[in-house]
């Protein structure tokens, strides 16, 4: 089943790179494996899967000296300044940064342990209240004051869409996410790459890839529904 899953989620996004005109291979896909054990997470792996994507700080740091050591882990939900510490050297991304609180506190604990840590911007593009993210309107600020900091490294930006039942209606915010990595790579502040873009999750991520996502955050179509016992 899994198999079968993840043949289907790869051949989805080969197709949408296709039709939208892009290499194959430009998009990377994240299999989200939080709440999912170990043992399935290995199958996905001996599949061909190196990056995973964990909500949670501490489900990343009890699975990661279970597994091979090249996956490459991203941690991809809210992040608290105070659990920065724990993923600091074991995060190979993290996806969500959206202050500059939490930036400096990453700072602090790269420098601490001799890293760099690359992060993503998190843009509240949808305006929904209960997103995290920051705001349109305060991206190039908040990018702005963070770049300047040291053992940070900038990648690009990331966007939770709305659930929606039809994928075409987060076509609008998959647009306008591209269009900011665009504008924010024209103001060429040091520093600063957009050359990752980290949208798209089971219920949308052909239309995210049509629009230029590299990273498609896939959960439940690889894994099946999650176990929240």
């Amino acid at each position: 089943m899994l198999k079968e899953n993840l043949e289907n989620v790869l051949k989805n996004i080969a197709d949408s790179e296709e039709r939208s005109g892009r290499k194959k291979g430009d998009v990377t896909l994240i299999a989200v494996s939080k709440t999912k054990p170990v043992e399935m997470i290995k199958e996905v792996y001996d599949l061909g899967v190196r990056d995973f994507g964990e909500n949670r700080v501490q489900e990343l740091t009890e699975k990661y000296d279970k597994l091979p050591s090249d996956i490459r882990w991203h941690l991809i939900g809210h992040l608290q300044t105070n659990k920065v510490k724990y993923i600091i050297d074991k995060a190979y991304m993290i996806h969500s940064v959206d202050s500059l609180k939490l930036a400096n506190e990453i700072s602090r604990e790269a420098v601490k342990h001799s890293v760099t840590a690359n992060i993503l911007i998190e843009v509240n593009v949808s305006g929904e209240e209960s997103k995290f993210g920051v705001s349109p309107e305060d991206l190039e600020d908040l990018i702005r004051k963070i770049s300047v900091l040291p053992a940070i490294r900038i990648r690009g930006l990331m966007t939770v869409a709305p659930y929606v039942v039809d994928s075409e209606e987060n076509r609008q915010f998959f647009i306008k996410m591209k269009q900011f990595a665009v504008d924010i790579t024209r103001k060429n502040i040091d520093n600063v790459n957009m050359d990752c873009l980290s949208m798209g999750m089971s219920g949308d991520y052909t239309v995210a890839v049509e629009e230029g996502a590299t990273f498609v955050r896939v959960g439940t179509s690889i894994f099946c529904e999650r176990n929240y016992k």
